[in-house]
């Protein structure tokens, strides 16, 4: 649940540290493309322009604001024929070609987005066969096609598969689903109970925040678009021979639970960033947290996000405000007053005005034009809001991150 740049740089950096394609890269505040209408964020979409074009669709649902039709238009007319989708395609009316590199995070959080809103079955159904198609022979899926499984990407996938009605325990390879690879990614309770994005070129497996909260609310089997808050028996990690889907959420949460006990929130695992916060898979380990353990397990990580996260959400863009609405939201937080920020106004800002803003009139019997005060502000943030920060965020026109 996170940010990108290039398939082969994300496939890197995310064996490194991230949730789906989203790990924080380098501001660009002067985009390398032209930014189309419709779209989240001001910064070069070329390597997220889909991730964070979905998780501002998500959020907003979650929160039922209805976005502009063109933000949704936008995003379906970015799969090609055969279902897939890229990180971006600045030409969608070209057909897709081998040069096109098309990616299974980009689609299936496509498809979560999409799933949202009626009349896109058709997409739904085509991404759903391509990513079944791309099932790699232990059940699960790297972030590009045929390449090694990895629990962020198998993740986001069985997330997508839910949305579109599959019942992800049947979608098998050679006898394998996609919790099988999930399981294979988790580590006995000696070594933390925790996931590791993938095997290392020793086959070892090294604990990883990140993954091991996106494997648990795969676990669950859900989405961001549907993460609720649950609670589930407050198990102790426990080994078996063949881990249930319930244990091994359970390990996963314990270990993030005791990650998050001392400060609140993630330290960064990138190289030279160890001494600082990682904000982004801290939100992501508050929705593990709530949807296994309940709104008590994620209140301290939550709370410290209330706190800390402001200025992380101004410079990250659409992505990051959609991630902490979405944790929010699942964890019971409030994301229109989340420590003081209305989180929904500011994503809303970040792209075309939502429909019900877009038919709001400023009142004529209004004396001080208090009342008109948020329409006045999305206007404002769509006529002169200016767009720096991460990959993660874009929007030509000068909309604020």
């Amino acid at each position: 649940m996170n940010v990108r740049r290039s398939a082969a740089v994300l496939a890197a950096t995310a064996v490194i540290a991230t949730a789906a394609p989203a790990v924080a890269a380098s501001p660009s505040p002067s985009p390398s493309v032209v930014i189309p209408e419709g779209l989240y964020g001001a910064g070069d979409p070329t390597y997220d322009g889909v991730w964070r074009q979905s998780l501002a669709l998500i959020a907003q649902d979650r929160v039922k604001v209805k976005p502009a039709t063109e933000a949704i238009s936008w995003l379906a007319g970015q799969q090609c024929a055969n279902g897939a989708f890229a990180a971006f395609r600045a030409d969608p009316a070209k057909a897709c070609d081998s040069k096109v590199m098309v990616d299974t995070n980009s689609t299936a959080v496509a498809v979560q987005a999409l799933s949202a809103f009626g009349g896109h079955e058709d997409e739904i159904g085509k991404a759903s066969t391509w990513l079944q198609s791309m099932q790699n022979k232990d059940g699960g899926w790297g972030y590009t096609p045929g390449g090694a499984s990895d629990a962020n990407s198998t993740a986001v996938v069985i997330g997508a598969l839910s949305e579109a009605g599959q019942d992800v325990a049947a979608v098998v390879h050679e006898g394998r689903s996609p919790f099988d690879a999930l399981r294979e990614l988790a580590l006995p309770c000696a070594e933390s109970g925790a996931f590791a994005y993938q095997p290392d070129k020793k086959g070892k497996l090294a604990a990883n925040a990140d993954a091991t909260a996106a494997a648990v609310v795969a676990l669950r089997g859900t989405s961001m678009l549907r993460a609720k808050v649950d609670t589930w028996p407050e198990a102790a990690c426990a080994d078996a021979p063949h881990l249930t889907e319930e244990q091994a959420a359970a390990n996963g949460a314990s270990y993030l639970a005791q990650a998050v006990q001392k400060d609140g929130y993630l330290k960064s695992v990138l190289p030279g960033a160890e001494d600082q916060p990682d904000y982004g898979n801290t939100a992501d380990t508050v929705v593990a947290l709530a949807v296994q353990r309940g709104e008590k397990a994620a209140r301290k990580p939550l709370t410290w996000l209330e706190k800390n996260s402001a200025t992380w959400a101004e410079q990250s863009g659409p992505a990051a405000y959609a991630q902490l609405i979405i944790a929010a939201d699942v964890a019971g937080g409030d994301p229109r007053d989340f420590g003081g920020t209305d989180l929904v106004e500011q994503l809303n800002a970040t792209g075309p005005a939502p429909q019900k803003a877009a038919a709001e009139k400023p009142s004529e019997d209004s004396g001080d034009g208090s009342g008109n005060a948020v329409w006045w502000t999305v206007a404002a943030g769509l006529a002169a809001g200016v767009g720096i920060g991460f990959l993660f965020s874009g929007r030509k026109k000068k909309r604020q991150p």
